[in-house]
């Protein structure tokens, strides 16, 4: 479990983050949802150490990440996976040199334990022998997948996911939320994930962190979000003509 605590970032004069309190679960996917320039990067790059905020603590179990020094910090990020926006692969690295690449730099295993690992994490993403592709080769829903691979390969307590859709078909999405979600359940990872999918909402969001100008605007579950009468939040979920007329023809 990750909890945040009155978490506060100013850039000059703006204020980004205005004091939020929320606790993301363990064995659940924790979604931060809201508009550009809500904070949701801002607050997910807080919770992985890549942003100092000015005021505020950030629990991991009993360890306050503010609270740490840099080897403290680094040991820390071992138990943290990253699946970045548009999955940041090494372009001049194979498959399997991409997913090792965490281990050869905070592990001391063995190159036959690392190739035996990242095989393990190829199977679980079902990219079984594409070990010496390059990420040039592969299709953007495969390149995702590696970087999920990349991201379970140390097998971490904490995933963090950063708009992990972006740039993909509507199919090809809901075959990463899947497995994002499978992986959560099967881990019991506290997977926190920064997304504008509403598909994603609704299909693995357990828990909803709705941000609104820095602040906290509401915090729930699937089950309850299209019925909160938050009227941000509510803008937010029907913002498309479609969804709006399909919700004004549910109402009557």
């Amino acid at each position: 479990m990750i909890k945040a605590i009155d978490i506060k970032k100013t850039y000059g004069d703006n204020e980004v983050l205005k004091g939020i309190t929320t606790t993301f679960e363990e064995g659940k996917c924790n979604l931060i949802i809201g508009r550009s320039g809500a904070g949701k990067t801002v607050l997910l790059k807080s919770l992985v150490g890549l942003v100092a905020p000015d005021k505020g603590e950030i629990w991991f179990g009993k360890i306050n990440l503010l609270s740490l020094n840099k080897q403290q910090t680094r040991i820390l990020r071992n138990q943290m996976g990253m699946l970045f926006q548009g999955s940041a692969l090494f372009d001049s690295m194979t498959v399997e040199e991409n997913i090792r690449f965490p281990l050869d730099m905070f592990t001391n295993m063995t190159y036959k334990e690392k190739i035996i690992r990242v095989n393990e994490c190829l199977e679980r993403v079902d990219l079984n022998g594409k070990n010496k592709l390059y990420p040039s080769e592969l299709s953007g829903g495969m390149q995702k997948r590696v970087g999920i691979a990349r991201a379970i390969v140390l097998k971490p307590e904490y995933l963090f996911c950063d708009e992990p859709n972006s740039g993909l078909d509507p199919k090809t999405s809901i075959l990463i939320d899947q497995l994002i979600y499978s992986i959560t359940q099967e881990r019991n990872i506290t997977t926190v994930i920064n997304t504008h999918d509403m598909n994603s909402v609704m299909e693995i969001g357990d828990t909803i962190n709705y941000i609104e100008n820095g602040m906290l605007a509401w915090h729930g579950g699937k089950e309850n979000v299209l019925e909160s009468d938050n009227e941000s939040l509510q803008n937010f979920i029907f913002a498309s003509p479609f969804l709006k007329k399909l919700r004004s023809q549910a109402g009557k």
